[in-house]
This record gives C-alpha cells, sequence and structure tokens, in this order.
C-alpha cells in the first residue's frame, strides 16, 4: 500500500527539488541519489527526507515511479490468493488515515466509472449512516464543477486510474481549491499527480483481466468495510 501526497507541505525548495529529478529522469531513468542531490545542490539525506515526505518508501522507489517502470508482478495463481495476500499484509493504519483526511471537509464528493461506480455509491449510502456531512455521487466533470469547492474533498474510485479524464478532474480540484483523492486498486506507475493524493490500495496486479471493467472490486469493498467498523467504533468509544 502506497499514499502519494503531492499538497503534503511541498515548500518552494522541495517543488524544485521535485520538477529538477522529474526533467532529468525523462533522459536519464537510472539517476541515483547522489547524482539527484547534485542535480539539486543539496544532500543526499535531503533527497531521503524529501521522497519520504511525499509518501514514497525510498529514493528508488520515486524514481522508478517518475520512469514509469512497473513493479514486478508478484506470481499468484488465482486471485483468491492475491486478496489474501492483500488482507496479511493490510496497512491498517491507512483506514483512521482516511478518515482523518475527510473529517474536515463538509462535503464529500464521490465518483467512480464503470464497477467502480458502484464501491463510490456503497460509500456513499454507507457514510450517510454516520455522519452530517453532505455525501454526494457525481457521474461527470459538469457536475464536479457546480458541486467542489474549497469546502469540499473529492474521492474517485479507480482500478487501475489509467482514465485520462482523472487529470481533468485533478485540475479542477485544484481550480476549485479542494482536496483531491484518487483510490487505486493496482500499482500504476503511469499516474503522476500535480495535485492532490494517491492512495494504492496493492502492489500487485489482478489476475482474472487486464481490462478495466472485468477487474473485481473486492478490495475497495473491503476496504470501505474497514472504514465504517472503525468509524462505528470511534463512536462507540
Amino acid at each position: 500500500m502506497l499514499e502519494i501526497n503531492m499538497n503534503r507541505n511541498m515548500n518552494p525548495l522541495d517543488l524544485e527539488i521535485h520538477n529538477r529529478i522529474v526533467a532529468e529522469c525523462k533522459s536519464n531513468n537510472s539517476l541515483t541519489i547522489t547524482e539527484a542531490a547534485g542535480l539539486c545542490h543539496c544532500s543526499p539525506s535531503k533527497i531521503s527526507k524529501f521522497v519520504k515526505k511525499l509518501g514514497f518508501n525510498s529514493y528508488k522507489q520515486y524514481r522508478d515511479y517518475l520512469c514509469g517502470r512497473k513493479l514486478e508482478a508478484k506470481p499468484f495463481s488465482d486471485e483468491f490468493e492475491r486478496i489474501k495476500h492483500f488482507l496479511d499484509t493490510f496497512d491498517i493504519s491507512v483506514v483512521d488515515k482516511f478518515i482523518d483526511k475527510i473529517r474536515p471537509y463538509k462535503k464529500i464528493v464521490l465518483l467512480g466509472y464503470g464497477p467502480s461506480k458502484y464501491c463510490a455509491q456503497y460509500l456513499q449510502f454507507k457514510l450517510q449512516l454516520f455522519t452530517s456531512q453532505a455525501i454526494i455521487l457525481i457521474d461527470d466533470e459538469r457536475s464536479a464543477s457546480s458541486v467542489i469547492d474549497k469546502e469540499t474533498i473529492f474521492i474517485i474510485f479507480s482500478a487501475t486510474g489509467a482514465y485520462n479524464s482523472f487529470r481533468r478532474f485533478q485540475q479542477i480540484a485544484e481550480e476549485k481549491k479542494a482536496q483531491f483523492l484518487l483510490i487505486v486498486e493496482e500499482y500504476n506507475t503511469s499516474i503522476i499527480p500535480s495535485y492532490g493524493e494517491i492512495i494504492f490500495l496493492t502492489d500487485t496486479f489482478q489476475t482474472l483481466s487486464s481490462v478495466p471493467y472485468e477487474k473485481s472490486r473486492i478490495v475497495f469493498f473491503i476496504f470501505i468495510e474497514e472504514i465504517i467498523a472503525h468509524i462505528i467504533k470511534n463512536k462507540a468509544v
């Protein structure tokens, strides 16, 4: 599980470091941390702290992500085995972090395409039982522009995160000064955020199909159930 946050207190120096490394990685996909430090006129430890600030586990993971380098797929015989691996390695702290992310906002706007829409709809139904926040499910850019504002967190569910329109939704959120959160099931290095946050729920690839609408949404529903269980537990304390 990986959380990438491009809004995490990015100061001008952080932004300069990021932009320089992004530009260099376009022509040098083996850029070392020492070379990156020289390029940015800082120490390797500064680079290491910076990439962890963004949510990456290491400089190598950050570099490989920028270069679009795919993870070597873990071998699973079927989806049951893959889901079991997800459950065995699940970082439960992400659930509480998610609840903390949505708590400050008056509106929670949700979106999903294809089967992912039903995940967004399910979260909408569940959250309405336990919160006074406005929970809104939308379908398109026009709706996003009309309902999103600075008191909104805009959450998109996607199995692969590969839809080009998500970049437009990201732009709308930035223009409206709303928080943007993309929740993706599979780890996808083609998604490089310029604004907002991304949570990759797994570091694996589904075994059933490579076609997005044919992919399973089981991981999303497990994640949602854990969110609601934690909300109920915290209310009872």
